[in-house]
């Protein structure tokens, strides 16, 4: 079917012609907008040039803030690098000084445990030693001087040995040891030290102790004053003729008839005489030879008995001395402990057989 012109729809409008180039030139011929724009852009440009010049200053700034800063620290790093380097260097020697002296150190502990070793195989056999050195001082002490007291304090000293080491095959030994101990505990005890000082105070005295012959009566005491006054004038004459009679004959009664008279040259050898016979005493004390000891001093007690004045208070003391002197008992038997070092001597022998 065919549309009439009227019902077709009415044709669109036609766009409006933009503006020609004409009219936008003009635009751009207008003085006033065109240097506002220019000098818009210019100011635009001045201030975004002023402003990244300002930020490259700043940035130059900072950078060579930092750069300084960097600068710096390089440089405290190279001190703090040879502060280092020294320390370390010296750690070194002191390393190298430390391993010498562990080194040495090391060798010196190896030395003293080889001698620790050495002296703890040893140590018996010095153990050994010292129990025969104590044994035979004992004996020693016993068989020529008589000393008891020495060779009691030496056996037990070896007893003790032998108790530290506490060894079993050592019971025999230290029963013998224990056996000559109780022994020498049983002897009477002799003052040798005492005795003999007595002696010399003796022998110290032999010349002064006067001897009988020389004995003198005791002086008469003088007449009073009052009796030589009384009486005559011849009366006095008789009587101081009779007293200078008397000075001139002594009349002495003897309690001792047979009172020796000795000659100067045997008064001398009489008291060199008793000197050795003392001395003879202390050499039998310090032998214990009882015998002779008891008949030295029986001569000497004899010879001041006979010779010498008794009723002088030195002579009396010096009889009374030589009395118990002669009383003491020094003719002690000592025991023999000679099995004893010779048990421990043979024990010795054996274990160093029996080592090799």
């Amino acid at each position: 079917m065919n549309d009439s012109p009227q019902d077709s729809p009415p044709p669109a409008a036609a766009p409006e012609p933009a503006a020609s180039a004409p009219q936008r030139d003009s635009l751009w011929r207008k003085p006033g907008l065109a240097a506002w724009i220019a000098a818009l852009a210019v100011i635009l440009f001045a201030w975004q040039w002023y402003d990244s010049r300002s930020e490259i200053g700043a940035l130059r700034q900072e950078l060579a803030k930092k750069l300084a800063d960097t600068d710096t620290q390089n440089k405290e790093s190279r001190l703090v690098a040879k502060q280092v380097r020294e320390a370390v260097a010296e750690a070194q020697i002191k390393l190298g000084v430390v391993e010498s002296r562990l080194a040495e150190s090391q060798n010196q502990r190896i030395a003293f445990e080889a001698q620790y070793q050495e002296l703890s195989r040893n140590r018996d056999e010095w153990a050994y030693t010292e129990i025969e050195q104590s044994l035979l001082i004992a004996s020693q002490q016993l068989q020529l001087a008589g000393n008891v007291k020495a060779a009691l304090i030496a056996l037990q000293a070896a007893d003790a040995r032998l108790q530290r080491l506490e060894r079993p095959q050592l019971t025999g030994l230290r029963k013998a040891i224990n056996r000559d101990i109780e022994r020498l505990k049983a002897l009477p005890h002799v003052d040798t030290v005492a005795i003999s000082v007595r002696l010399d105070s003796l022998i110290a005295q032999v010349h002064g102790l006067p001897l009988a012959m020389e004995a003198r009566p005791q002086p008469e005491p003088p007449a009073a004053a009052g009796k030589e006054a009384e009486g005559n004038l011849w009366t006095r004459f008789w009587r101081d003729t009779w007293a200078e009679l008397k000075q001139l004959v002594r009349v002495q009664q003897m309690d001792k008839p047979d009172v020796a008279l000795l000659a100067p040259s045997q008064t001398f050898f009489l008291r060199e005489n008793l000197r050795l016979r003392l001395i003879g005493a202390r050499l039998a004390l310090l032998a214990r030879d009882g015998t002779s000891y008891q008949a030295d001093l029986k001569a000497a007690r004899d010879w001041i008995g006979r010779y010498y004045d008794t009723r002088n208070n030195n002579v009396a003391h010096a009889l009374a001395m030589l009395r118990t002197l002669h009383e003491a008992e020094v003719g002690i038997e000592v025991p023999d402990i000679t099995a004893t070092l010779e048990a421990m001597r043979s024990y010795r022998l054996s274990r160093e057989r029996g080592g090799r």
